[in-house]
């Protein structure tokens, strides 16, 4: 391995473990772009899955409490979302994963820049069962097709003026628990290279490192400004989706 393609994996999982301890999902968001640089996509998503999960596991420790206290609100999203992501393997297989992947992005971009305009989020305070099911159920769909699944669950998440560490005990399981899926259908066809465990073994240090950082940060946010942050990395998100697609 050279100095050059370890220094843009070490960047890469520094960069996503960041934003995983911070906001309890986003890996792929700031990691793929160092990964691609670097090796080739299939590789760059079987590293990034790893890393999301293995960062993910310190997140879900630290709201391990609100997990516990709210179990019947996350089995609403993620049971639904286990059962989505075979659907989405299907609709995959009839649509066009990129058509699919820029119309996300669109309603994301969308999303995200109107209500970071907002001076005030909406709240969504009532209990809405069936819409927490069919979110969830459409996360799985989404992860299953384009591995999107936080996309949906984060921008739902984001509209209901629920403590910071609630919130997070929605998202983290559930990107937590569909990631492992992913890593272990990516297992199954062989992903899992000598090369690819050797870029691990030099990724996951530097990312648990990072993710320590990013939940010290998350700390410290106060509850708004954690909805907020939110909002900004659905925004985010959509340009890097848009921008990854069409260049």
């Amino acid at each position: 391995m050279s100095l050059e393609v370890s220094l843009y994996v070490a960047a890469g999982a520094m960069a996503g473990g960041l934003i995983n301890g911070l906001a309890g999902f986003g890996t792929a968001l700031f990691a793929l772009g160092f990964f691609l640089t670097v090796m080739p996509p299939v590789q760059a998503v079987a590293m990034v899955v790893v890393l999301s999960v293995a960062t993910g596991l310190q997140g879900l420790w630290i709201v391990r409490h609100a997990i516990g206290a709210n179990k019947q609100r996350l089995m609403r999203f993620l049971v639904p979302g286990i059962m989505g992501i075979p659907l989405g393997v299907m609709v995959l297989s009839v649509l066009d994963a990129r058509s699919l992947k820029l119309g996300v992005a669109g309603f994301l971009i969308l999303y995200g820049g109107y209500f970071s305009l907002r001076t005030h989020l909406p709240r969504f305070e009532r209990p809405t069962p069936v819409w927490d099911m069919i979110v969830g159920f459409s996360g799985g769909v989404l992860g299953g097709a384009a591995s999107l699944s936080g996309a949906l669950p984060m921008m739902w998440c984001a509209l209901r003026p629920w403590p910071k560490a609630e919130t997070r005990a929605v998202l983290q399981p559930f990107n937590v628990m569909v990631l492992t899926l992913t890593a272990a259908a990516l297992a199954m066809k062989g992903a899992y290279t000598p090369q690819t465990l050797t870029y691990l073994a030099l990724a996951l240090p530097s990312a648990m490192v990072s993710a320590q950082i990013g939940i010290a940060i998350f700390k410290r946010l106060p509850d708004a400004a954690f909805r907020r942050l939110l909002i900004a990395m659905t925004f985010i998100s959509g340009a890097v989706l848009l921008a990854r697609e069409l260049l």
